[in-house]
């Protein structure tokens, strides 16, 4: 009877040790009591804000603007980069791999989609946006479309010149190829 009860449990869950899940949370909105009260009277609430999904946890990085977290591919919001076979894509990826190294980066997931990949926000944990620390190097381009013009005040003086192609590619001159 013992190993049947040993079974069950395991089984059922109760009997494995639940580790703290760090990489997929999404974000629970509290309940305020103005929105019970307005429920309990009949009252319709105030649009509660979108979930949000955060992962944290170590990334792979793929290119200037592309991480995966657990296979899930990730493009820093609001910024463009450029791809490994253009000029300074190497070293975008470079710069990228030098600020995740050994770093427990947060990426706060938004709803829109890039391509195969969903768009984030990621900072390290002293609170550096990825994205940010990217363009103050030189190593990418603020994406006004996407970010509303957040990244463009960090942009050195001769960023578009020298990367042209993400430039041009934001203007619609080249393909986007990811």
């Amino acid at each position: 009877m013992g190993l049947l009860r040993m079974l069950v449990r395991l089984f059922a869950g109760r009997g494995r040790p639940q580790l703290p899940r760090e990489t997929t949370e999404p974000f629970q909105p509290l309940i305020l009591r103005e929105q019970v009260a307005s429920r309990a009277i009949g009252i319709k609430p105030p649009q509660s804000p979108q979930m949000e999904t955060i992962l944290r946890g170590r990334c792979w990085v793929i290119d200037g603007d592309t991480i995966v977290f657990n296979s899930i591919r990730l493009r820093l919001a609001g910024i463009d980069a450029h791809e490994l076979d253009h000029p300074w894509g190497q070293r975008s990826k470079l710069a990228l791999v030098q600020l995740c190294k050994g770093q427990t980066v947060t990426a706060r997931i938004k709803p829109e989609l890039s391509y195969d990949r969903m768009v984030a926000e990621c900072f390290l944990p002293d609170g550096r946006d990825l994205g940010a620390e990217l363009v103050r190097t030189g190593l990418a381009l603020d994406w006004p479309k996407f970010s509303g013009g957040k990244y463009r005040h960090l942009e050195p003086a001769d960023a578009r010149r020298k990367l042209w192609r993400a430039q041009a590619r934001q203007r619609g001159g080249l393909s986007n190829a990811g």
